[in-house]
């Protein structure tokens, strides 16, 4: 299971999305279908054609970064963290490896 969730929101388009820290089990079990599943065509299919050119041996390295690069998609698209499911959002954005940005309170 991953660390923990993070739910982001974008402020333009009120659009909301959680993003799990850590491991992804999901990708683990399902390879790039967790990609399709959260909208992230990018990252789905270079995950299908690099499985192919490895015969599913890059779904080891995705598992391990995948969520990461689905936050750093988010934060591209403009998204910030609203809130975290658990623990604290300075380890989550050490765990990440960089600094999450955040929605302001209003």
């Amino acid at each position: 299971m991953a660390f923990t969730s993070i739910i982001f929101k974008n402020p333009n388009t009120g659009a909301m999305k959680e993003a799990p820290v850590g491991f992804s089990w999901t990708t683990f079990f399902f390879g790039l279908f967790p990609a399709l599943f959260r909208g992230d065509w990018k990252w789905a299919i270079i995950q299908l054609i690099l499985g192919a050119i490895t015969f599913g041996l890059s779904n080891i390295l995705f598992m391990f970064i995948y969520n990461k690069l689905y936050i750093k998609e988010l934060i591209g698209a403009g998204f910030k963290a609203q809130s975290i499911a658990s623990g604290d959002m300075n380890f989550a954005s050490a765990k990440i490896g960089m600094q999450i940005p955040m929605l302001e309170a209003a």
